[in-house]
């Protein structure tokens, strides 16, 4: 078999001019492209933004010493906010937390002992010294029944400094102390005080409503209590001191010497409210 040999071109002349058309493809064919058009051209910006470039060792990294205190400043407030506010969120959590365990011990207390208002009544009343006249002095003995039966559990305290007064139609007619004493659960306890007053006057129209109300054999009178107490739970667990205030309304058969007191019902209210009392 017989190779095929192909002509080569002649040389070019020396003295012959080169061809701008071949000397410029053959120098696109020996350049190196490079790999990215951005390391050699700048960023194109699109239209509307300006890029600027600040050399390197005009960047500052550390603000200068005239504005260092000022930047140390503005740079620890948000680490105070934060531990101000964690503190904040704590004392919150701790303070409600404990209105929880409050809430949880007056509960289970409640349900264990269900304590009660107390129930008072008047016996019996003795006036001494009621005849109108401003300058006489008046006595009045009082007898009066405390029943703490509706509680099986809880004694109740009835600490010194009470007070108890007798007043017709919005006019006080006597006042003394009420007496101090411990009453045991499921306990009636008959008490008696003694009250005085400097002397009473009443008016044109009182007198001739009291005249009718003794001659019918029944004037209204309003005994009123205050006295502080304490709730006793067993032997160890009691509640503070509180201001009992006892109203009752009775009526009588005459304002001279014994006289018998028909209730016609008493009222108890707290102060401040205790919320196992209504």
């Amino acid at each position: 078999m017989v190779d095929r040999v192909h002509p080569m071109p002649p040389p070019p002349h020396p003295a012959s001019p080169p061809s701008p058309g071949k000397d410029d493809a053959l120098a696109a064919a020996t350049e190196t492209t490079p790999l990215h058009p951005a390391f050699h051209a700048p960023p194109v910006a699109p239209p509307g933004m300006y890029i600027v470039q600040i050399p390197k060792d005009q960047v500052l990294r550390v603000p200068p010493p005239d504005r260092a205190r000022r930047y140390r400043a503005l740079a620890g407030r948000p680490a105070r906010r934060r531990r101000l506010r964690r503190a904040c969120f704590g004392a919150c959590g701790a303070a409600l937390l404990l209105l929880l365990a409050a809430a949880a011990l007056v509960g289970a207390v409640y349900l264990v002992f269900r304590p009660r208002a107390p129930a008072f009544s008047v016996s019996s009343l003795s006036i001494r010294g009621l005849d109108g006249d401003a300058s006489s002095p008046v006595a009045l003995g009082l007898a009066v029944r405390a029943d703490n039966g509706a509680n099986g559990k809880v004694g109740v305290d009835y600490r010194g400094g009470g007070e108890v007064s007798v007043s017709y139609s919005g006019t006080r007619l006597a006042a003394g102390s009420w007496p101090a004493f411990r009453q045991p659960p499921r306990n009636v306890t008959a008490l008696s005080a003694t009250l005085s007053g400097a002397g009473v006057s009443f008016s044109e129209e009182q007198r001739k409503q009291l005249a009718a109300e003794q001659a019918a054999r029944a004037v209204p009178l309003t005994v009123e209590a205050r006295v502080p107490v304490r709730l006793l739970f067993g032997k160890v667990l009691r509640t503070w001191t509180v201001d009992v205030k006892a109203t009752c309304r009775v009526t009588v058969d005459t304002l001279a010497g014994e006289a018998a007191a028909a209730n016609r019902g008493c009222r108890v209210k707290v102060r401040p409210f205790l919320w196992w009392w209504w």
